[in-house]
């Protein structure tokens, strides 16, 4: 289904700004013009037997910590999901993860992680399943997407430290 028709169908409103494509928060730092809302960082990652898959959205200006992550989420050693894992999962390329490729998962194999602060901002920053645009979702808005696609997100303090950037 496309994104823009699951998000008409359930009422959700988010502002889609384009610009060049970013596959790093570094390059959406240049190319990315200013926008209202949080900027993210979202990991895609998979447990040591490839059996958990978790979906991480934490504010861009957080180094994740995923061995701590892993104990949090009594999850064992964490790494990234392949290409592959992503496409199956997702249906996306890397550099597109997001909130919104939820809305592909719909056999719920994906657990969805958001760091307290993201999910207490007031609008959200999330890729429209390409790197190529940014939409911004209020926070209600982001509630009426996640309960849409059936994903029930744990919300937690997510391990890690913050960039000398910001």
């Amino acid at each position: 289904m496309e994104l823009s028709d699951f998000l008409a169908r359930h009422a959700i409103a988010a502002t889609r700004f384009e610009h060049p494509p970013v596959m790093t928060v570094e390059e959406s730092e240049r190319l990315v013009p200013r926008l209202p809302g949080t900027k993210t960082k979202n990991l895609f990652l998979r447990d040591k037997k490839g059996l958990r898959h978790i979906l991480v959205a934490v504010p861009h200006d957080l180094a994740v910590d995923i061995a701590a992550l892993g104990a949090a989420l009594a999850a064992g050693r964490l790494g990234f999901a392949s290409p592959e894992r992503m496409r199956k999962h997702l249906a996306i390329a890397p550099g597109a993860v997001s909130l919104l490729a939820l809305v592909n998962d719909t056999a719920h194999a994906v657990e969805v992680v958001i760091d307290r602060a993201v999910w207490n901002a007031e609008a959200v920053h999330a890729h429209p399943l390409v790197n190529h645009a940014t939409m911004v979702l209020t926070h209600a808005q982001l509630a009426r997407f996640l309960d849409a696609t059936g994903h029930q997100p744990r919300i937690l303090d997510v391990p890690g430290r913050r960039s000398a950037e910001e």
